[in-house]
């Protein structure tokens, strides 16, 4: 088993849904977020008045996967949440060592 973590652009969050939705995951958690990386933040003009922000607003999506998934799911939210410009966001692949789901008490992959 593994756990896919994305941070992506929020207006792409229904297209990276739906993407992984169309390969059979079936589940997400979802968390707002705020970060910076090469895109150092940005500025902004209110009022007249220029303010940096050194924080982007992004969306945190984490998903549990069996591992013969991992590749295909990978790949549908790049190809949902990529752009090719710069704050597109990243994904990290971590194992996962065990699952437990709280109602039945199923355990590992069929807790998934």
């Amino acid at each position: 088993m593994k756990m896919i973590m994305a941070v992506i652009q929020p207006y792409k969050l229904d297209a990276v849904r739906e993407a992984l939705g169309e390969i059979g995951v079936d589940g997400m958690t979802v968390s707002e977020v705020k970060g910076y990386g090469r895109q150092k933040g940005h500025t902004e003009i209110y009022r007249g008045t220029e303010y940096a922000i050194n924080y982007v607003p992004k969306v945190k999506v984490e998903i549990a996967v069996k591992a013969d998934v991992v590749e295909k799911a990978v790949e549908a939210i790049r190809g949902a949440a990529g752009q090719g410009k710069i704050g597109d966001g990243k994904v990290f692949v971590f194992d996962l060592e065990n699952a437990l789901r709280i109602r039945t008490g199923e355990a590992g992959e069929e807790a998934l």
